[in-house]
């Protein structure tokens, strides 16, 4: 049983839901994530998703996509986000961490390291799940296969625009949780129109019989907490980034942990 599957199993015993915020790797400054992620978690986080910086993240709006760039030019790659998951771990043996980003990191880094030396040093740093935007689920199997084999989720999006068989074959290779989009567009855009979200959700579980985690557009404790209500995890990621950005390096980890714990106390309340 993976630790994501654990988390959800435990919240859901406690009538709980899942709180799951996003950071760029490498951002603001490549050596506080760590030390951001831990107290992320100490906030209220039940999993982590660590975004891996990439050049052209066609899902991501301006702010994620400026954070990704000052996470490269810092010289943040996946090899340094594995290294950042294996510091957190020195700590934090409890708190699942998905890595978020696109194919051609991954795929970059198997030709430089060997087949399949994406999953197998993902796992070995301690990665719970791994999220690729852009590999759709038809032709996943074999990927699923080679991460579950090594104790991981594979993650996947779906979105306003999904059809039926596309949750169908989502469902047949997902694990973990799946990430419902809940705007049409990039991350940070527009707002986020709850009840079509609540319209949703039914529809997709009756394709798909794992957690379900609503992202893209959360912004404020109020939304989350109606987003709460009907599903099994809230993530939150660009409002994270915009207090990252805006605070002084001395102040940036206090401002997440401070915004996280209202959230936290928002889902609970």
């Amino acid at each position: 049983m993976s630790r994501i599957q654990t988390t959800f199993e435990a919240l859901q015993r406690d009538g709980r839901k899942a709180l799951i915020p996003y950071v760029t790797a490498g951002f603001p400054f490549p050596d506080i994530t760590p030390e951001l992620m831990h107290a992320m978690a100490e906030s209220g986080a039940d999993i982590i998703e660590l975004g891996v910086p990439f050049s052209d993240p066609m899902a991501d709006g301006p702010v994620i996509q400026k954070a990704g760039e000052r996470a490269l030019a810092a010289g943040v790659g996946t090899r340094q986000v594995l290294g950042m998951v294996r510091e957190f771990r020195r700590r934090d043996s409890g708190t699942p961490v998905v890595l978020m980003g696109y194919a051609n990191p991954v795929e970059r880094y198997d030709l430089m390291h060997g087949p399949e030396a994406f999953v197998t040093d993902a796992a070995q740093a301690g990665v719970d799940g791994i999220l690729i935007v852009d590999y759709p689920p038809e032709e996943c199997e074999g990927f699923a296969a080679k991460l579950k084999a090594r104790g991981l989720d594979l993650i996947f999006l779906l979105a306003p625009t999904s059809t039926d068989e596309r949750m169908g074959q989502v469902a047949r290779v997902a694990s973990g949780y799946v990430y419902y989009v809940s705007l049409k567009g990039v991350t940070g855009a527009g707002n986020l129109d709850t009840g079509a979200v609540e319209q949703m959700l039914p529809r997709i579980r009756k394709h798909v019989h794992i957690p379900v985690g609503v992202g893209f557009g959360i912004r404020d404790a109020a939304t989350a907490r109606t987003i709460g209500k009907v599903a099994d995890a809230v993530v939150i990621g660009t409002r994270i980034i915009e207090l990252l950005q805006d605070a002084p390096r001395e102040r940036a980890v206090a401002a997440a942990a401070d915004f996280l714990r209202g959230i936290r106390q928002a889902l609970d309340a």
